[in-house]
């Protein structure tokens, strides 16, 4: 999987996505602030799958 999202992309779906979840674990939000496993998950991996169906990139490291 080539990476597709640039390094301030990674860094804001990482924190969104921890944001979400420990709003979650302290009852700010109902459960649906798990859903932050996703925006972790494609920050941590730096690919999104949304990104590749769109045609979309934000990394501007060019892959070989």
């Amino acid at each position: 999987m080539p990476r597709n999202e640039g390094t301030l992309d990674r860094a804001v779906r990482i924190l969104f996505g921890l944001v979400l979840i420990a709003l979650s674990l302290t009852g700010q939000i109902g459960v649906w602030g798990w859903v932050g496993v996703v925006p972790l998950l494609t920050g941590a991996l730096g690919w999104c799958p949304l990104y590749t169906a769109l045609g979309f990139n934000t990394c501007t490291v060019k892959q070989g």
